[in-house]
């Protein structure tokens, strides 16, 4: 017995105190293998762990993660990964081994997901043991960049140097020079390898001249062996000799080693000719373990020691002169054990010391916990930390436990499990009649001592066929009888002295069930009872059990008002019995020292009358029937489908619903269709019964802060089986041991007051009628009402991507400040000026949401060369939580926008004066502009393309001389700013056949007028009115006329007839080779002759406008896209509305963006044409 195995240990250690007391301590150390001779409850203790590093080399075919622990009881197993619990065996991939820690890592292809820090934890209910770290490394395959090496070109007698820069990977690390015919590269004074990897020349010769240096990594470990593209190098014959000595870039001015080797390597020379190199130990004389390599160039001192660290020198000399450098070398050590925690079992009301010291360089940091937890965690109002030490006053039986030391530094980290059992000094043992008992006596000594055991005080020794005493002291009582109750000594003796220890064995009468439940056959719906009686000794009156068990698992019994079972004087009782019941009923009668059992089988029964047998005369060629039913109580006279069965059936077994009237009818189905249905039958009411079901979808909401809404589908009329429907609705916190709180309701829904914010709840509905219960309801788990967030995310920063868009990071909010389920985060920012002026002006706020657990975002379409506030805050269901605290941020210069007026004012013979307004948002310093012109007539071809660069920002106003008369210019214009120009305005005019005096025609666009057809006025100035009036414009085959004083003239009449005749000819020779097929495509025509009506040309002007972003005309596209490109933002993103907008994983356009365009106003430009100055 578990008891008697305790007292057998309390014996044991009596002893162990008498005999060693010439050694007095106030605690007991025993052995952690003797505690296991005795069978008694047991510290878990790590017997086996994988290394601190375990690589996933890709040729291993399983990689294990070994934990492996011993103690009473067995220790249980669980793994953390990253600080994140692990559990091996929720992931099917693993293999697991029972009763055992350890499970194993299939190589199977993808091990990335498995990489990480892993940490054992072995526990039983005494404590736990951990084991240290466990780094599972997957490493990747090391590969060079690809890359393209230009020659490395040298004069012959200069240094040189070529670079290895090897990937990184699972050292050591190899480099290898060699050809690409993998011969090695000779080595010697003048040309040699560094610790890194280069190949350092101290001067070139011509030799050195080859294509194929190729540096070779090699990684042994993994078994791979990668290389770096060939190098060529030329060497260039020099026409004058010269000689010199430097000391290059030192690879190391100070040189930190472990206690394993010491290598210090001389920076390669740049010198000429090649000198002698010379290594000193300042102040001391070099070790004389040290040894030199790389022709002198390389010093190793193996098996490094303190006395090894100092400053040392290497000297170079040669004819010309010589040359030193200085390594200063700090020996450091990983952590050493100076006192490693012991493992100790002390008594009761003794003081502990838990001692745990380390050395090493830089001196490790000490850490404690307990039980795997941090010390810190688990506070005890006895136990304190005096330096090094851990001190427990007046030990308690609770402080037993497994105490962990960790020495770290940043080479090594030490773990050391110290198990301290906290144990009384004497105690009894308890028997039963009839059954064995062992008392244990366990014995340390030297000499061995010899064990006796007596009854009484009596000075002989128990003897008897039911008597025997082991060789490990211990004394085995067979069949204990009533007399066999009193006081045992055990003695120790030798040589050197003796001991004993005295312990009580009572005889206890054993329990027994007298009167055993019995098997049970009982209706559904109705009460079972199942008795059961036990006998049992008197001393245990107060610590008898009655326990019942079904099929194995314990029933709990809480003796509410709704309880289905209930125990009174040895008697189960289970009320509204259901199929659920149905089992293996085990009645458990426990003592402090034995149990009896007895059990009995509980079979349910059916209520059979609420299921009839339908029978029906077939007729022939039928491939199934339909079984219909109709029921006159909530829906007379409509038909129901209930079954369908094979056509080879003439009857079947219909399941009803109690308390319905049913008739029921029966049709045939065969390939051709559906017969006509039989007459029905006659009525049947089957009697009322406790509802067949509970009701389903249950939801749980809480709209409010302290209220949990649990609504459910209520069951259909049918359902109910008859009369006085209501529902049980039970409740209880999922999070607290508490009972369950019930209400009866007859609606489907219920509103659970005061409860707090957002707990886990258990929820279950039972239905029940006039008859009895529904079946055992299945538990659904829900959270009560959610509040608003109750703080803000932390460590907001903002990063600048471009001109329009920033990535916004921040801390996730904990989840116990949520308050609820979390719906993610919003980012709410504003302008708040423009970077050209200082005025501030708060611009519209714009929201971006971003749903889910995420700590970052993109928010798209700011202006550039703004000045912005951000603020960050999380959300639920409730609501938003506060913000955090604004991050004010600004965006960088951009292209500006289009200019949004752009007009001709006045047009001459050989002049065109122009007109705009700077851009609303320039986005930037504005620099300048960009006015571009071309001649276009209508032909195929195209004139180049004029450039004039107008640096003045102020400018808005310009006039293009030098035209060709009577021709037609397309113009462009773009406003500058450092980073580019932005989008191109155009417009198009023709120049006149004489220079005129007359008023000049202002054009105003579409947006300045507001016509929905696009066509373009004539505004004519008021003093000029009429002088304006009296000009129209005709437009044909590219030629303008001005028809005033001259139109009247013969020759001119004359002259328009022939051009009227010569377009007509035109336009048929056109309209003919159309047909036939153009030698230039339609979209080139329509790009270069845009229709009259389209362009809003009418015919009393002779200038043309567009404010579309139109594509540049052939034979100009090269220079216009080429500013175009250069202001182009390929980020630039477009503008939002009031709408959703779904994101990218990357955090860049997640959730929805919500904000308005700042409105744009036109801004109309009067101002009398002039060149500038």
């Amino acid at each position: 017995m578990r008891l008697q195995r305790i007292l057998g240990l309390v014996a044991a250690l009596g002893v162990i105190t008498c005999i060693c007391a010439f050694h007095t301590t106030a605690a007991v150390i025993i052995p952690l293998e003797v505690l296991g001779h005795v069978n008694i409850e047991q510290l878990p203790t790590i017997t086996a762990q994988s290394p601190s590093s375990l690589i996933a080399f890709p040729f291993d075919e399983s990689f294990p993660m070994t934990c492996e622990a011993k103690g009473n009881p067995e220790p249980e197993f669980r793994w953390m990964k990253n600080g994140q619990e692990f559990d091996p065996f929720l992931d099917p991939r693993l293999m697991k081994e029972e009763n055992s820690g350890t499970f194993v890592i299939p190589n199977n292809g993808n091990l990335t997901e498995y990489q990480g820090t892993y940490r054992c934890y072995a526990s039983n209910k005494l404590g736990t043991a951990i084991s240290k770290e466990i780094e599972f490394i997957v490493p990747h395959v090391p590969k060079f960049p690809k890359e393209t090496l230009d020659p490395v070109v040298v004069e012959e007698g200069q240094p040189f140097t070529l670079k290895c820069d090897p990937p990184k990977g699972i050292p050591p690390l190899q480099i290898y020079w060699m050809t690409i015919s993998l011969q090695h590269i000779e080595q010697d004074e003048r040309v040699s390898m560094g610790l890194n990897g280069d190949l350092y020349f101290s001067h070139a010769v011509e030799k050195d001249s080859r294509r194929d240096y190729c540096c070779f990594a090699a990684f042994p470990r993994i078994r791979t062996i990668v290389q770096k593209n060939a190098m060529s190098v030329i060497v260039q014959t020099s026409t004058c000799q010269s000689s010199f000595f430097v000391f290059t870039r030192a690879l190391f001015s100070s040189e930190t080693s472990m206690m394993k080797y010491l290598s210090l390597t001389l920076c390669p020379l740049s010198v000429s000719p090649t000198p002698q190199v010379e290594w000193v130990k300042v102040g001391h004389r070099l070790p004389i373990k040290a040894k030199l390599e790389n022709h002198g160039k390389l010093l190793i001192v193996p098996r490094v020691e303190q006395e090894d660290s100092g400053k040392y020198m290497c000297k170079a000399k040669n004819a010309l002169g010589e040359a030193v450098h200085y390594f200063t070398v700090t020996i450091e050590e990983p952590p050493e054990w100076v006192s490693e925690p012991e493992s100790q079992l002390s008594m009761i009301g003794s003081d502990v010391l838990i001692k745990c010291s380390a050395s090493g360089t830089p001196q490790p940091t000490i850490t404690w916990r307990v039980n795997g937890v941090p010390l810190q965690e688990a506070p005890a109002a006895n136990r304190k930390v005096l330096g090094d030490t851990i001190l427990l006053r007046n030990a308690k039986a609770s402080d037993s436990a497994v105490y962990q030391c960790e020495a770290s530094n940043r080479h090594r980290t030490l773990l050391s499990n110290a198990n301290i059992m906290i144990m009384s000094k004497y105690d009894n043992y308890s028997a039963v009649e009839g059954k064995g008992v062992m008392m244990h006596c366990k014995v340390f000594s030297s000499p061995p001592s010899t064990v006796t055991w007596s009854k009484d005080d009596s000075s002989e020794s128990v003897e008897g066929p039911r008597f025997a005493v082991h060789d490990n002291g211990s004394l085995e009582i067979y069949s204990v009888e009533k007399g066999d109750t009193g006081q045992y000594t055990c003695l120790a003796k030798n040589t050197e002295g003796s001991s004993a220890i005295d312990t009580m064995l009572y005889v206890k009468d054993p329990t027994r069930i007298v009167v055993p439940p019995e098997h049970l056959q009982i209706l559904i719906g109705t009460t079972a009872q199942l008795s059961c009686l036990a006998e049992y000794d008197e001393s245990f009156k107060n610590d008898i059990e009655l326990l019942w068990e079904k099929d194995d698992m314990e029933i709990a019994l809480n003796y509410t008002e709704n309880s289905r079972y209930f125990v009174e004087d040895g008697i189960l009782q289970i009320i509204n019995v259901s199929h659920w019941d149905q089992g293996v009923y085990t009645c458990v009668a426990r003592t402090p020292v034995d149990q009896d059992t007895a059990s009995a089988w509980l079979i349910v029964l059916a209520m059979l009358f609420k299921s009839v047998k339908l029978k029906w005369n077939p007729g022939d060629n039928h491939n199934k029937f339909i079984i219909e039913y109709e029921e006159s109580q909530w829906e007379p006279g409509n038909w129901k489908e209930l079954l369908r069965v094979p056509g080879n059936h003439n009857s079947a077994v219909l399941k009803l619903h109690g308390n319905v009237d049913y008739c029921f009818r029966v049709s045939g189905v065969n390939s051709v269709g559906r017969g006509p249905s039989s007459e029905p039958t006659e009525r049947y009411k089957p009697p009322a019964a406790a509802p067949d079901k509970n009701p389903e979808n249950i939801k749980i909401e809480g709209h409010l802060a302290h209220e949990m809404d649990i609504n459910w589908e209520p069951l259909l009329p049918i359902e109910h089986n008859g009369p006085g429907l209501e529902y049980k609705v039970s409740y209880r916190r999922q999070d607290l041991e508490e009972d369950w709180q019930e209400h009866m309701v007859k609606r489907h829904s219920f509103v659970v007051k005061n409860t707090p914010t957002f707990v886990p709840y258990e929820i279950k509905i039972q239905a029940k009628n006039n008859q009895g219960w529904g079946p055992d309801p299945k538990i659904v788990t829900g959270y009560s009402g959610e509040d608003f967030p109750s703080a803000a995310p932390d460590d907001v920063a903002v990063e600048v991507m471009n001109s329009s868009v920033v990535k916004v990071s921040w801390t996730r909010v904990h989840k116990d400040k949520l308050h609820g389920h979390l719906g993610g985060y919003r980012i709410n920012w504003w302008r708040l000026r423009s970077l050209v002026d200082s005025k501030k002006s708060h611009g519209d706020k714009h929201t971006l949401t971003i749903p889910g657990d995420r700590n970052h975002a993109a928010v798209p379409g700011l202006t550039p060369f703004s000045e912005y506030s951000l603020i960050v805050m999380t959300f639920n269901g409730r609501g938003n939580g506060p913000g955090s605290h604004p991050v004010n941020f600004k965006t960088p210069e951009g292209v500006p926008e289009k200019n949004p007026v752009f007009r001709v004012t006045d047009v001459q013979k050989h002049t065109v004066s122009l007109v705009w307004a700077p851009p609303l948002e320039p986005n930037g310093i504005l620099t300048g502009y960009l006015l571009e012109y071309q001649l276009i007539n209508d032909t195929e071809e195209v004139g180049p393309l004029q450039t004039v660069d107008i640096s003045n920002p102020d400018t808005t106003k310009w006039t293009l001389r030098d035209l060709e008369p009577v021709s037609k210019y397309k113009l462009y214009l773009r406003s500058c700013t450092t980073v580019g120009c932005g989008l191109v305005v155009s417009e198009e005019c023709t120049t006149t056949l004489e220079t005129s005096d007359g008023a000049p025609c202002h054009l105003l666009p579409l947006h300045q007028i507001g016509f929905v057809d696009r066509k373009h006025s004539i505004k004519c100035p008021d003093e000029k009115a009429k002088a304006c009036q009296s000009h129209r414009v005709l437009f044909s085959s590219g030629l303008a006329s001005i028809h005033g004083g001259i139109s009247t003239q013969g020759w001119f009449i004359g002259l328009m007839c022939a051009i009227a005749l010569l377009t007509l000819i035109v336009l048929i020779a056109c309209f003919v080779n159309r047909n036939k097929g153009g030698k230039y495509s339609v979209k080139e025509k329509e790009d270069l002759h845009p229709d009259v009506e389209s362009q809003g040309m009418n015919d009393d002007t002779f200038c043309e406008y567009s404010d579309n972003d139109e594509k540049p005309l052939k034979g100009s596209q090269h220079s216009l896209s080429r500013e175009i490109k250069a202001g182009d933002s390929g980020d630039s993103l477009v503008d939002y509305g009031d709408e959703d907008v779904q994101f990218n994983e990357d955090g860049s356009f997640i959730g929805e963006y919500a904000g308005r365009k700042e409105k744009r106003v036109s801004a109309e430009i009067k101002a009398t044409v002039q060149t500038p100055a």
